[in-house]
């Protein structure tokens, strides 16, 4: 018999895709589903970003394959950008622009895992940091921030987390799936652990930087010493409403780069020449588009706060960034409708989606079986729709 490989057989298939595709077989039957699974923004991409690429293509000079890292241009960008609101020295020559920040990170975990090696996964997780260190062959080691901490893993964790093994950590910050912000002392105190082993790396993802309501986005390659030891990967999907442009971008130490440069070189090549004029005017331009979305997301945070606490049996904290809630919906399994036992998270987001046609991810596929991802990036009306739904059908599980 014939199989997949077994670094396929491995890996399991995106469970946020996964749900977006239930979601879209009921709307194809004409059920009223309202989809708070993806993590996409529901704003349209800026105008004057479309208008760059617009213009990209009428100048009849984008039409050739571009450098592999990205124009130069559009990583020089990039750097200033970090070196201006990160206090991150960072150069071109420490970019490469990729086909969206996912590939980032498998670039990344390609070019420096081997087999054998262990990368500490801070849990909860996005659903792909799991499987693309399995990609790579290399063993995920999940440790496990509680709700308490608003799911924050502490340095103490990691310290006690590696071992001889260890390669690398990786968590986000805004983190998908919990919103929580790691703050400067968390962050000082995750990078004192690093600095006390050789070698040890970090992969920062910040893809989420501009929805961050605290007020304060800390690098952790700002702090000395650590410039040498991080992998800050990035993009533009998030902040700029542009999912599917797919751009995204790693900044590391050269030889980091240099290695990424390498794979991406073997795989895609490099990011849509058109797709990087308008990230060029993303980063460069103006930035109040942004800054609207971010507002936006802010006052969605409180509604749906407000009206999760009012649902009995869900408990929710208060994320500080991204555009997610991460309750713990625990206290209903064990509870049935119509003779049929809710076990766990995945058959109640299944129940949710049949009884309230609401789509939203089991927190399994994130590390946290007690727990299911509700997405607040969709409009105010489907929310409050969502959210009544919600509540009527938890309240029918006896």
């Amino acid at each position: 018999m014939q199989k997949l490989s077994n670094r396929i057989e491995a890996i399991q298939e995106s469970a946020t895709l996964a749900m977006a595709a239930k979601a879209r077989e009921f709307k194809s039957r004409g059920i009223d589903v309202i989809n708070l699974s993806l993590g996409e923004p529901d704003f349209k991409t800026p105008q004057h970003i479309c208008e760059a690429a617009k213009q990209a293509i009428d100048s009849g000079n984008y039409f050739t394959y571009p450098p592999v890292a990205g124009y130069q241009d559009l990583r020089e960008a990039l750097a200033a950008k970090y070196n201006k609101e990160n206090n991150v020295p960072y150069k071109a020559e420490n970019i490469v622009v990729s086909n969206g920040a996912k590939q980032s990170i498998a670039n990344a975990m390609l070019a420096l895992l081997n087999p054998g090696d262990e990368v500490v996964v801070f849990s909860p997780y996005w659903v792909s940091y799991d499987a693309l260190v399995r990609l790579a062959e290399a063993t995920p080691v999940l440790v496990h921030g509680s709700i308490d901490n608003d799911f924050k893993v502490t340095a103490q964790q990691l310290a006690q987390a590696i071992t001889p093994k260890t390669k690398a950590i990786i968590f986000s910050s805004p983190c998908n799936p919990t919103g929580s912000v790691f703050s400067k002392a968390e962050l000082k105190a995750i990078a004192d652990v690093v600095l006390q082993h050789a070698n040890l790396l970090v992969i920062a993802d910040e893809i989420y930087e501009h929805i961050n309501f605290t007020g304060d986005q800390t690098s952790i390659a700002s702090f000395p010493g650590m410039f040498e030891r991080t992998i800050t990967v990035n993009g533009f999907a998030k902040g700029y409403a542009m999912t599917g442009w797919r751009v995204g971008y790693i900044a590391a130490p050269k030889w980091i780069a240099d290695g990424c440069n390498k794979v991406q070189g073997q795989i895609t090549s490099a990011n849509s020449s058109i797709a990087q004029r308008a990230a060029l005017a993303a980063i460069t331009g103006d930035q109040q588009p942004t800054l609207k979305m971010v507002d936006a997301y802010k006052e969605r945070r409180e509604i749906v706060y407000q009206l999760l606490k009012e649902i009995p049996g869900v408990k929710a904290n208060y994320p500080e960034g991204a555009f997610y809630f991460f309750p713990d919906v625990s206290s209903f399994f064990g509870k049935s409708f119509e003779g049929k036992k809710i076990n766990n998270a995945d058959e109640l987001c299944l129940y949710l989606l049949e009884q309230a046609h609401v789509s939203l991810v089991s927190g399994g596929a994130f590390g946290d079986p007690n727990c299911i991802r509700l997405s607040y990036a969709a409009s105010e009306k489907d929310l409050r729709e969502a959210m009544k739904r919600m509540k009527h059908a938890l309240t029918q599980l006896q």
